[in-house]
């Protein structure tokens, strides 16, 4: 690893957006998503699933009150994934073992959104949530409600399973959100009391465990960049150098005698600084990939960064949907083999495409190429987007590229798919991870090192730097224009990433390496920037069996799709003209197609298939599931 290439993000808080496409999506988060969601956390939201999860809070709070006061409390089985009023006592723990995750991550993204637009009600109701949390720990730090509620004698007792470590993770990123956007500590010293017990019990000499579902290593590293406790730093390189070794914890942990090899699912199966494929469950893998990116940055550990790469190249080159999704099975909501990408059997979970981009920026931050945030981009303009309704109140968990609304109802192997965005999900991991991410879209725009100011995204948005002011004017989705303007301090590189599938064009000088182009700056300057926004027909791999003779259509980093209420039922039938006379108006695209007559006999002898003329409309695929349940496809065949 080169340190002089090493960069860090230009955080939130220090980025003003100032764009008509990402300044809707901002305010529709803090005006409508927050609010949404902050019902649905206390089981307000008629109709949907319940959360529990600020009900668990209270209950714990009343707990941690009667230990204190030396009474005796009572204890619930902790033996299940998930509990309710039909297999638990009242009084105990409901929902699944990861509940209190939820409210941290609408902390964060409260945070975030609160450093967007500062909102008094907001911030009052981050603070009564929060006040509601620290009232439910222990005195020794402790603070997960399922253990608290029910056992606190089965505390770190199943590492594998019940997720105490990943929520800590959200606990303490919420925490440093907050305390970034606010400068208050109240949840920043709960969250360092949890760590501070986590980092006494975990270690060589210690507890020799690590989390089932891995987090807790990039949010021990944000802890560690807040407090300078070099604990913290060290617990999470503990986790991921421990992770994987024989024999394994998990088996210890159950007193099982002989080694169980099928960890894949925990990306446990071997040593992470071994590890060269991205498998098991997506969006711990990823939330993984992203711990060892940092750790391998800060020590300067090449043999890490040389797995991060690796397990990278497999990602986007054999297990990446071209709407930036991953994980491709509902079996373990994981990674599946090389270029084993189903369309109408996907899985593609919110949260995972959201943690490939955690996975991205920092491995740009530490080799500056437009790969990552080429993926990152295409993450965020659409799976990430499409898994929230236009009106911020319903979202999807899963993101297929193909949709038969009769075959998600009859078919079991389908039912994953939802045809229709949920108001809310008993295991609703994604409404808030997916407002966390758009909350703090500004920290994904620029980067900069000793020498180089970054341009990562493409939006409207300005940062002060001690190099100098910056200011983009994006039209770029609209006709690919970017005007940069400069403000110089003192002289520096600026790198600005190159899109896929694109060029970039400039009447100022400039060099390219690795799709950034770099331009000198040694005093004002204002840039004028050309990327190509036109119509791309793009193929993948013949691999990948369930696309022969398909392709899909692109404009820059939007992918689109077909719906059946613009062009009628059986999608299937429709293919794309040799040439198609592409129309691109009120961001749509307009194609010459063709429809395939259907053929009511199931077995006849072979003829040329009849087909008619047809004007095709596909639209973003973000937008998809607007306008009820129908068909929907994002790949289309070719003649």
């Amino acid at each position: 690893m080169n340190r002089n290439l090493f960069s860090k993000h230009i955080s939130n808080n220090r980025v003003k957006i100032n764009d008509t496409f990402w300044n809707e999506k901002i305010e529709l988060v803090r005006s409508e998503v927050i609010s949404y969601q902050y019902l649905a956390l206390q089981d307000k939201i008629e109709g949907a699933e319940k959360s529990y999860c600020i009900e668990n809070f209270i209950k714990a709070a009343k707990i941690v009150k009667r230990i204190k006061n030396g009474e005796e409390v009572p204890v619930y089985p902790a033996d299940k994934w998930q509990y309710d009023e039909n297999n638990s006592d009242k009084n105990a723990f409901h929902g699944w073992v990861f509940q209190d995750s939820d409210v941290y991550k609408w902390i964060e993204a409260a945070a975030f959104s609160l450093e967007n637009h500062f909102d008094e009600e907001l911030k009052k109701k981050a603070d009564k949530f929060i006040d509601i949390i620290c009232c439910a720990q222990l005195e020794n730090g402790y603070l997960d409600t399922l253990y608290i509620i029910n056992d606190r004698e089965k505390v770190f007792t199943n590492l594998k399973d019940y997720h105490e470590l990943y929520c800590f993770g959200h606990l303490a990123e919420g925490a440093v959100a907050y305390y970034n956007a606010t400068g208050e500590r109240k949840l920043l010293d709960a969250a360092c009391r949890f760590a501070d017990l986590i980092c006494n019990t975990f270690g060589k000499d210690k507890k020799r465990g690590y989390p089932g579902h891995e987090i807790a290593e990039m949010a021990l590293v944000k802890l560690y960049d807040v407090t300078g406790k070099s604990e913290y730093l060290e617990t999470a390189k503990f986790f991921i150098d421990e992770r994987g070794k024989k024999p394994y914890y998990f088996d210890i942990e159950r007193g099982r005698k002989t080694v169980n090899d099928n960890y894949h699912y925990n990306q446990a199966h071997k040593e992470p600084r071994y590890q060269s494929e991205a498998v098991g469950h997506a969006v711990r893998g990823v939330y993984l990939y992203s711990a060892m990116a940092d750790i391998s940055k800060i020590y300067g550990d090449d043999e890490l960064y040389s797995a991060c790469r690796n397990i990278w190249n497999n990602i986007e080159n054999k297990k990446l949907y071209i709407t930036g999704a991953i994980g491709s099975t509902v079996d373990g909501e994981a990674f599946s083999f090389d270029y084993d990408l189903p369309n109408d059997l996907a899985y593609c979970e919110t949260c995972a495409s959201i943690g490939l981009i955690f996975f991205a920026q920092r491995m740009a931050e530490t080799e500056p190429d437009s790969k990552y945030f080429n993926v990152a981009e295409r993450a965020l303009y659409n799976t990430v987007l499409s898994g929230m309704a236009e009106d911020g109140k319903s979202f999807f968990y899963v993101n297929p590229l193909e949709v038969l609304p009769e075959a998600s109802e009859k078919d079991s192997r389908k039912r994953h798919i939802k045809t229709v965005r949920q108001k809310w999900f008993s295991c609703a991991c994604c409404p808030p991870n997916l407002a966390r991410l758009i909350s703090s879209v500004g920290s994904y725009i620029f980067s900069e090192n000793e020498d180089t100011v970054y341009i990562n995204q493409f939006i409207s948005s300005g940062t002060e730097t001690d190099k100098a002011d910056i200011s983009i004017k994006s039209e770029y989705l609209e006709n690919g224009k970017v005007r940069v303007k400069v403000n110089c301090k003192k002289s520096f590189s600026l790198a600005v990433r190159i899109p896929e599938n694109s060029y970039i064009k400039s009447s100022h000088k400039f060099v390219s390496e690795k799709g950034y182009a770099y331009f000198d700056i040694d005093k004002n300057s204002e840039i004028d920037l050309q990327f190509d926004m036109g119509i791309k027909i793009i193929k993948c791999s013949n691999r990948v069996r369930a696309n022969i003779g398909k392709a899909a259509i692109m404009r820059g980093p939007v992918v689109y799709c077909l719906e059946e209420a613009d062009n009628g039922k059986n999608l299937h039938l429709l293919s794309l003209c040799k040439e198609p006379d592409f129309e691109y108006k009120d961001g749509f695209i307009f194609a010459n197609g063709l429809r395939e007559k259907a053929d009511e006999n199931l077995y006849s002898i072979y003829s040329e298939p009849q087909k008619e003329k047809c004007r095709l409309k596909f639209i973003p695929y973000y937008r998809w599931a607007n306008r009820g349940e129908n068909e929907m496809t994002v790949y289309i065949r070719t003649e």
